[in-house]
């Protein structure tokens, strides 16, 4: 598997995918990584302000408006984690879990889709035209995601730094998934430590990554 990225001033994604032993619906849950959502927990990254302006820039950066229902999926779980929201009762599976405890701690967006609901044609990297959109919840609400950055398949845009799409959710029959990591250039090396500190929380639940290539042309709009 490959990713190509379009042009893009600051992107700076790192992308693998991970086999898990059983369906995501049979494992259990990780007591490590439900313990990440505690308030004050300990952990190997952080987020400050600064960070966070850095991501919504890689976010404007395409002429997206990353504020209110919009913002990255990384603010959103700091809310989350106030309510009380994450972990738990609220647990959804093992890589979802985990992805989430990375972002909330990591400051960055994390996308993770099921390979097996991808659509044939190729792995894209690159801004959503105006008008685009897609549903990202079972109630069938929908993203405006004209100039987010996405990821695309043979179908059209799948996931992205606000919310993924539905269609390519994980769900309990999920056996191999694709993380993108979208990290900007603005910070050198998060994008890389997030995933790094990411696949080291799915190998305890017994998933076995790789990495996969993003090709990226100069990065220049």
């Amino acid at each position: 598997m490959r990713l190509t990225a379009d042009p893009h001033p600051l992107l700076d994604a790192v992308a693998f995918t991970t086999v898990f032993p059983a369906p995501l619906g049979a494992l259990p849950a990780d007591p490590a990584v439900g313990a990440l959502f505690a308030p004050g927990a300990a952990a190997p990254l952080a987020a400050d302000d600064a960070l966070r302006e850095a991501v919504r820039a890689l976010l404007r950066a395409g002429g997206f408006k990353p504020t209110g229902r919009s913002k990255p999926a990384s603010e959103y779980l700091r809310k989350a984690q106030a309510e009380g929201r994450l972990g738990g009762a609220h647990a959804i599976n093992p890589a979802v879990d985990a992805l989430n405890a990375v972002s909330l701690h990591c400051g960055l967006p994390i996308s993770i889709v099921d390979t097996a609901r991808l659509a044939p044609g190729g792995l894209r990297l690159g801004l959503a035209p105006a008008g685009t959109r897609y549903v990202f919840n079972p109630s069938g609400q929908e993203l405006d995601l004209g100039g987010l950055l996405s990821l695309f398949d043979g179908e059209g845009p799948c996931a992205g730094p606000v919310k993924d799409a539905q269609r390519t959710k994980t769900g309990p029959s999920t056996t191999e998934t694709l993380t993108v990591v979208w990290g900007t250039r603005a910070l050198p090396g998060q994008a890389s430590a997030a995933a790094h500190w990411l696949i080291t929380l799915l190998a305890q639940v017994g998933g076995t990554s790789a990495p996969v290539a993003v090709d990226q042309p100069p990065n220049i709009l």
